[in-house]
């Protein structure tokens, strides 16, 4: 069993609490009287709770929640913020690597185009 907190505002917590309205308000199935109604006997209700498939869960959200509870556990959450907002982040890297070819496409194609006008 895996838990997972998400902030009430995310898509995730809304789809989840529509679920579980739907889950609330739908009517109970009326249950047939008579003879003829089978219950299921202990041992079988018991076997089919066992072999009900359950809902897989992939290596990427395994990998993801392992990730989240690693930085909980060590305390890690606001060094990593830190960390990743400054001049050496990952994303700041990225986003300086991205505006620099950015930048170097824009000098090819001027030079290009100006060769092609005689």
């Amino acid at each position: 069993r895996v838990t997972k907190e998400v902030d009430s505002t995310s898509k995730e917590a809304k789809s989840f609490l529509k679920q579980q309205e739907k889950w609330q308000s739908a009517p109970p199935a009326s249950l047939p009287t008579g003879s003829g109604v089978k219950r299921p006997s202990g041992m079988s209700s018991l076997l089919g709770k066992i072999t009900a498939k359950k809902q897989k869960m992939s290596t990427l959200e395994k990998s993801k929640l392992d990730w989240e509870n690693f930085k909980e556990e060590e305390g890690i959450v606001e060094e990593l913020a830190i960390h990743n907002r400054g001049k050496d982040g990952y994303i700041e890297r990225k986003a300086f690597l991205e505006r620099v070819d950015h930048r170097q496409f824009e000098i090819e194609r001027d030079i290009r185009l100006s060769r092609m006008k005689p």
